[in-house]
């Protein structure tokens, strides 16, 4: 059980890692409207990933919560250390917006596990 969930958000982080490699850009246009959809987003594959990692995984209650929470561990550790180096890891992206990736990725999480928290009392 604690496998799985553990190489699935390792699998998460990698794919986050490709997406910002190849369409970095993209999320960081400016003005607010793009920074306003960038957070909905993030929040909406967050609670996607809360809500259904359980169910996908068919785990109920404090079980989905706990597969949801190592899922989010990889990421975390991984996107924080990326976010330290983050014009290491993106260079074409402006150094500065390693606070805004940092924050959308714990929006992500943070509604992953709100997601999460939701199914499990539901079930």
């Amino acid at each position: 059980m604690t496998l799985r969930p553990l190489l699935l958000g390792t699998g998460i982080a990698g794919a986050v890692m490709a997406l910002f490699w190849l369409a970095g850009p993209v999320f960081f246009l400016e003005g607010r409207r793009p920074f306003q959809l960038n957070f909905a987003a993030g929040a909406a594959l967050g609670l996607v990933l809360g809500l259904g990692l359980p169910r996908l995984l068919r785990l109920a209650g404090a079980e989905g919560v706990r597969a949801v929470a190592l899922a989010a561990i990889p990421g975390l550790l991984v996107l924080a250390a990326v976010g330290s180096h983050f014009a290491v890891f993106f260079p074409r992206l402006n150094p500065s917006l390693d606070k805004v990736f940092g924050s959308l990725m714990l929006w992500f999480y943070g509604f992953a596990l709100t997601g999460a928290a939701l199914a499990g009392r539901t079930r």
